[in-house]
Formats: C-alpha cells, structure tokens, sequence
C-alpha cells in the first residue's frame, strides 16, 4: 500500500466524502480522485515519465494536490519549492534537482520572462491561473506554455495506478540549508506513506477530523502532518493560503475545525491576538506544535487561555519528519519532544556514536522507515548523515528515564563561552518567561577574549518601557554569569523562514559583518 493507492480507494469506497476546502469551495475524494487522473494524462500527454521531476510553485491550493497525486500516479517525483523564494533560490532548487517539468503560479510572470537563464532544464512550463491580472500576462508566453486549466479539459484520464516500487522517490525536499547551499532530501514512497500512516495513528486522526493546512505545505511538517495523514484518513483538510490570527479564528469557529497544526510563532501570534478567545477555539480537539521548539512559557500561557492541550513533536525533512511526539492520551510533558513514534527509534549519541547514558546530553539519531535514502546527487553529505543505517539529526538531545527526550538546540548553534557550553534554547526559554517579552532569538558571536559572546534579540510587547539594562538584571537573576547575554538588541521583528522558524543564522551573520565592518575601520 502506498499513498496513491490508498488515496484512490477511499475515492472509490467514499466518493462524496469531502477531501478539501479551498476559498469556501469543497472538493469531494471523487472528484478529487479524477481530476488527478486527468492531471496525470495531462502529463504524460506532455512527456512526462516515470521517474521525471515536477518542480511544484503553487503554494497552499489545490493545484499542489492535484500536481503531486498526478505525478505520483505515472511514477514521477515532485519537488516542492516555496514560491516566494528569490530567483536565484528558486533557479538553485530547480536546477539542482534536475526538473524538467514545473508547475508555477501566474503570479511568477516575472521569473517566467528569465525562464531560459534561470531553468534551461526546464522543458515544460504549466501555468496555474489565480490572479486576473497575471494570467493574462501569461498569456504571452510561448515555447512549451500550458495553462493548468486547459491542461484539465484534455479529454483523457489515468485510470489505472502505476506499480511503484517502496524504494522509488516521491519527493525531494530541499532543507532550510544551515550552511551551504539547500540539499535534496529524497524520500521514498515507503518514507512518504509509513512516516503519514504512523503519525496518523499516533494522533488517533478519523474522518470526521477537519484539519487546517496553514503551515505551508511545500514544507515536510505540513506534508505529512496536515496533507498525507488526513487523506490517508479520509478526513478534510481546510486549505488555507496564509496564515493570520484573525483568519484561523474565523476558520475555526465557522468551519469547526478540529485539528490545528503551526509552529511556535504561530501560537506566539494567536496567544497575542487580542480579539480571541477561548471559544473561537474550542472546536480543536489536537493542537499540534512542530518546526521548533515550543518555548514553556509560551504553551503554558496558551493552554490556559485557551483552555486546551498543545501537543508537541519532532521531526526532519530526511525522517518524512515525525520521529517523536507527546502522547494525546496520557501524561504530556512541558519541554519533550515526546517519545518515539511507532516503527521509529530515537537514540542519543556521544561523539563515536556509543549511546549515552539517560539524562546526558548528545547528538539524538534516528532509524525507521520514515528515513530518507540519501541527498540528491550529494554522495558525501549523505554518508555523513546516513552511518550504520541511522540518520544523525545534528540537534543535540536528552533522553529521561521514562523515554521522552528533549531537545537541547541545534548541535551547530551551540555558544562555546571560555570553554564552557552555552545552548541558545536555555537563554531563550528565560527571556520568554518575561512578562513583555513577545519573541526572541539567542545567537554566539565571536570575542577574542573568550572566543564567543552571547547576543539577544527580542521583540516586546507594544507599549512596553522594557529596556536592556532591566532585562540584562532579569537574565542575571535566572542564568550563570556565562549564559547571560553581553548585548540585547531591541528588534521591531525577527527574521522567519517560510514555515515561521525564527533564523538564527541570518541574525549571527549581521552581528559578523557589523564585527568586521569595525574591524576593518580600525585598520
């Protein structure tokens, strides 16, 4: 069984059952079901084999569905892209992953104009009409330039499901890249269909689920955990295109919606939103928290507002991604990760790879068959992250002795401060205790007397008076003299990636450059 499969059956068993919601229009798993069939000859019709890549720059909407299922049912390999991403990322992604097809919002006319410098891979250009305005732009474009919609009138359909094998790929998803270029985490359809039937269970999903897809599904959280698990359920999920408080509010009271899924910032909003209350939410019965870690303060202050339970997992791109979650039917615990899906084992490492005791801190590693087959056409990287049939995470983790871990940080985003180690969640999680403390990020700088500084930088509240010199004394009273932040930066925002998760990174590089910019003054 695979997810085409199983998608396709529950359209022949119950086909007015309600697939998905988009813009108030509902699509049925029938009508569902043929529109990929027609999609899918749509593709072949245009050249399209198996084992082909479709790059997909479509967003939260139907056509991502449509696209993917197609591609799957002749045997093709999706590449979901965020089409919001620059050119050069853009070109990046769907240059190295090799895609001949690519499946593209009118709202890209711009990139559409470049397309022979930017995809000179690229063969086929399919147009998916949103806007008025663009589509008639579009309208312009020659040289193997189909629109979505005509595509869908061919008289033709691909009834019967292609006999893929579990070790084929389906998706390549490219990662957030922490250093260097993106990398292509190819997954296979074992990956895609074990990793969204065990967390589907996991979180005890049934039909009458109506979940809500505003985590975007381009991502991997979003894929399995709001797209793959409800269609594998049969249950409804709720498209929405982007996200804002106001609008999930108004979803969940009119549609009743039942499972909602985001990260961090995206509780971190809602808690703030003042207009919302405890019953605009009370339909949910599943919150879901991924992509980062929760801060504590944050889910308490949340729960309690809301009066409902946050239930907090882990997972990443090359692990399909779920590997751990807190259980929704006993006892939950503020700050895990959770404990081990069924059919995956987590596991926290030393150095050499030999488990460490319960308690101590090391890098968590992952086997299941929710785990990648490799990076595309990166035979080094993949043997770095693939050894001995475990897939090293790089986040450094803690295992209690009841099974649950935690999450320490990022294995590369540890602060070495005069030799002592200093984990950027442990500051942020005091900053978030602050009452006028909105958001925050912590991130090591160089320091040539001890090597690494600890920087802040947070958002407050509206209004508030808060000040440096008072958060500083606030951080002295909860943290060792070497964990408290030299420097807090007052910010208006932090910088996000596409999913919300806070970058770090891009926040450590603009302290080093304004380092070097100094340096070289002095020179």
């Amino acid at each position: 069984m695979n997810l085409i499969d199983s998608v396709h059956e529950r359209a022949l068993q119950q086909p007015e059952r309600i697939a998905f919601e988009f813009l108030g229009k509902q699509t049925s798993y029938g009508e569902f079901d043929g529109a990929v069939a027609r999609f899918a000859y749509a593709l072949q019709e245009h050249g399209v084999k198996r084992g082909d890549h479709v790059a997909l720059l479509v967003g939260n909407t139907p056509h991502f569905l449509v696209t993917m299922y197609a591609a799957w049912r002749i045997g093709a390999v999706v590449v979901p892209v965020n089409p919001i991403y620059t050119a050069n990322e853009i070109a990046y992604i769907v240059q190295n992953s090799d895609a001949t097809v690519m499946v593209a919002l009118d709202q890209l006319f711009p990139l559409f104009q470049q397309r022979q410098v930017l995809f000179p891979k690229v063969e086929t250009l399919i147009v998916c009409e949103t806007d008025g305005a663009s589509t008639k732009q579009c309208t312009q474009l020659e040289d193997r330039a189909y629109f979505f919609n005509d595509l869908m009138k061919m008289d033709g359909a691909v009834t019967e499901l292609v006999d893929v094998d579990k070790d084929e790929t389906a998706v390549i998803l490219y990662t957030s890249g922490t250093s260097g270029q993106p990398k292509g985490a190819m997954l296979t359809h074992e990956n895609v269909y074990s990793n969204a039937r065990d967390i589907g269970v996991y979180l005890k999903m049934i039909p009458e689920d109506r979940v809500i897809a505003t985590l975007p599904i381009f991502h991997v959280f979003a894929l399995t955990v709001v797209v793959n698990a409800p269609l594998l359920k049969g249950a409804t999920i709720i498209l929405v295109p982007k996200f804002s408080p106001k609008e999930i509010f108004r979803i969940i009271r009119e549609e009743k919606a039942t499972v909602f899924a985001g990260v961090p910032t995206m509780y971190n909003f809602l808690y703030q939103y003042e207009e919302g209350t405890k019953e605009d939410y009370e339909s949910i019965r599943l919150s879901i928290s991924g992509g980062a870690s929760l801060p504590v303060a944050l889910l308490h202050n949340f729960e309690k507002k809301f009066d409902t339970r946050i239930s907090e997992g882990y997972g990443l791109s090359e692990a399909s991604p779920v590997t751990c979650f807190n259980p929704i039917d006993r006892e939950r615990v503020p700050g895990s990760i959770g404990l081990s899906i069924v059919n995956v084992e987590n596991k926290v490492v030393d150095h050499a790879g030999n488990e460490v005791p319960k308690g101590e801190v090391g890098e968590l590693i992952v086997r299941g068959p929710n785990v990648m087959k490799g990076y595309y056409k990166m035979p080094e990287e993949t043997a770095i992250a693939l050894r001995d049939g475990w897939l090293y995470t790089g986040d450094m983790a803690r295992e209690d002795e009841d099974g649950y871990f935690y999450i320490v940080d990022r294995k590369k985003d540890m602060i070495i401060v005069g030799g002592f180690n200093v984990y950027p969640r442990e500051v942020e999680e005091v900053l978030y205790e602050h009452p006028e403390v909105v958001e925050c990020a912590v991130i090591g700088v160089p320091d040539e007397d001890f090597g690494e500084q600890v920087q802040a930088y947070v958002v407050v509240k509206q209004g508030s008076d808060l000040n440096e010199e008072d958060l500083l004394a606030y951080c002295q009273q909860h943290l060792v003299k070497y964990k408290v932040p030299s420097v807090i930066h007052f910010s208006e925002e932090l910088p996000k990636n596409a999913t919300g998760k806070i970058l770090r990174r891009s926040l450590r590089d603009r302290v080093v450059k304004r380092i070097e910019a100094l340096r070289e003054k002095r020179k």
